[in-house]
C-alpha cells in the first residue's frame, strides 16, 4: 500500500467495516484514482470530476455537477451513482458536500432541452456546474462528453463514473439533486408516480401519459411517440 493511500486511509471512517474489507475498498479506491494521481503528478492542484444525470427520462432536467475533492481523499463507497441505492446515495450525499473542496451544480430544465436537444442541453448544465465551482478547478475530468469551449485543461473519460473517484463523486451528486427535484415534482402531478421512476420510461410512466397527456415538467421531444 502505497503512502499516498496511507493519507486516504486518515480520510476513510473506522470502525464501520472489517478491517479486511476495508483493506480491499481501499484497493478499489485507490484503482479508480489513476486519473487523479496523473493529474496532481502534472501539477494540478485543484482536480474535479464532472457527470450529470438524466439525459434518457421523459420528464425534468438534466442535472450536471462538478466535484473536487481534497488530494486522496478516499470515501468509503464512493462509486458509480447507478450501482448504489438510494440510501446510499443520500448518506454518500452528505459526506461528498461536507469533504469536497469544491461543488458546483448546473440544471437544465426540460423546455430548454426540448429547445436545444440534450446533448447540447448536458454541455450546457456542464458549463454551468463548472462556473459555480468554487474554488474552480485547474484540471477537470469529464464523464464522457467532450466540452470544446472551456478553458481550462480536460479530459473526458469513457465509463467514467466508474473508473474516476471524482466523477463517481460528481454523479452521486447529480443524482441525487436530480431525484430530490423529480420527488417535489411528483406532489405536483402524482397521477405519474415520479417519485417511482424519477421521469425514466418506465411501463408504469408511458401508461400515466398515454392516459392523462402530458404535464409541464414532460419533455415533448421525448414523449410525442406517446401523445399522436
Amino acid at each position: 500500500m502505497t503512502d499516498r493511500t496511507m493519507q486516504g486511509v486518515k480520510r476513510m471512517d473506522k470502525g464501520e467495516i472489517p478491517e479486511m474489507r476495508r483493506e480491499n475498498e481501499l484497493k478499489r479506491l485507490e484503482e479508480m484514482y489513476v486519473f487523479e494521481n496523473e493529474a496532481f503528478g502534472q501539477g494540478y492542484e485543484i482536480v474535479a470530476g464532472m457527470d450529470e444525470a438524466g439525459r434518457g427520462p421523459l420528464a425534468g432536467p438534466v442535472v450536471a455537477a462538478c466535484v473536487a475533492l481534497p488530494k486522496y481523499c478516499f470515501i468509503e463507497g464512493i462509486n458509480d451513482s447507478k450501482k448504489l441505492s438510494a440510501a446510499k446515495r443520500e448518506k454518500l450525499y452528505g459526506v461528498i458536500m461536507d469533504r469536497a473542496i469544491s461543488v458546483g451544480i448546473g440544471i437544465v430544465d426540460e423546455k430548454t432541452i426540448d429547445e436545444i436537444n440534450i446533448l447540447n442541453a448536458t454541455k450546457l448544465a456542464m458549463k454551468m456546474a463548472l462556473e459555480r465551482a468554487c474554488p474552480s478547478p485547474q484540471m477537470l475530468l469529464i464523464d464522457a462528453v467532450e466540452l470544446d469551449d472551456i478553458d481550462i485543461p480536460h479530459k473526458a473519460i469513457v465509463r467514467g463514473d466508474m473508473l474516476s473517484l471524482s466523477i463517481a463523486a460528481a454523479s452521486i451528486i447529480a443524482k441525487v439533486t436530480r431525484d430530490r427535484l423529480i420527488i417535489e415534482a411528483d406532489k405536483k402531478y402524482p397521477a405519474y408516480g415520479f417519485s417511482r421512476h424519477k421521469g425514466y420510461g418506465t411501463r408504469e410512466h408511458i401508461d400515466a401519459i398515454k392516459k392523462y397527456g402530458i404535464c409541464p415538467i414532460h419533455r415533448v421531444s421525448f414523449t410525442k411517440n406517446f401523445t399522436t
